[in-house]
């Protein structure tokens, strides 16, 4: 039983996280299934870990035999796990991906609000990087290419109201200024 916890795996990431600056979770995504199998104990991992990182300085740490990489921006911290036996250089390639990859759709603006705002395609984008735990991509410019949708590149008919206003306010606008 011994060895076969030492045979390597595909299966490096066990979970990623963004969580607000009061701990509250905004994106999560859990790959193992025996490891924190139902929600509540899933939220009590995420108040143990938040708590231990909220105010270090670190970029690793091991809680609950996981080895758990983590950054923080503003009011969010990104969080990517993986088993105790990882290694933490994948790990966190994986995170400055995540990071990356946030910072180009948002524009730079790595923020709460613009995460929210954004949250569908960062879900998708987080697909990209990782799926089931297996490590797909780690360039972020690959990643952004392969989620980001133009608005006008969109068909009107798979847009939501919110970005055909956002169209039509932009055409407005334009329309005023020649």
């Amino acid at each position: 039983m011994e060895g076969s916890l030492l045979e390597p795996t595909l299966y490096t990431v066990k979970g990623i996280l963004i969580l607000d600056n009061d701990g509250q979770r905004i994106l999560a995504r859990y790959y193992a299934k025996n490891i924190f199998p139902t929600p509540k104990e899933q939220k009590a991992f995420e108040k143990n870990l938040f708590n231990k990182t909220h105010r270090a300085n670190a970029e690793i740490i091991m809680l609950d035999g996981l080895t758990c990489v983590y950054r923080s921006n503003v009011d969010l911290f990104f969080y990517v796990m993986g088993s105790s036996q990882e290694n933490e250089l994948i790990l966190m390639s994986v995170l400055n991906c995540l990071y990356d990859t946030v910072s180009q759709i948002l524009r730079k603006n790595v923020e709460r609000r613009g995460v929210l705002d954004y949250l569908d395609i960062i879900m998708l984008a987080i697909d990209e990087i990782c799926d089931g735990g297996i490590i797909l991509d780690a360039d972020p410019s690959s990643v952004v290419s392969r989620v980001a949708l133009r608005g006008e590149d969109i068909p009107l008919s798979e847009q939501t109201v919110a970005q055909v206003f956002q169209s039509a306010k932009e055409q407005l606008k334009w329309s005023l200024l020649k």
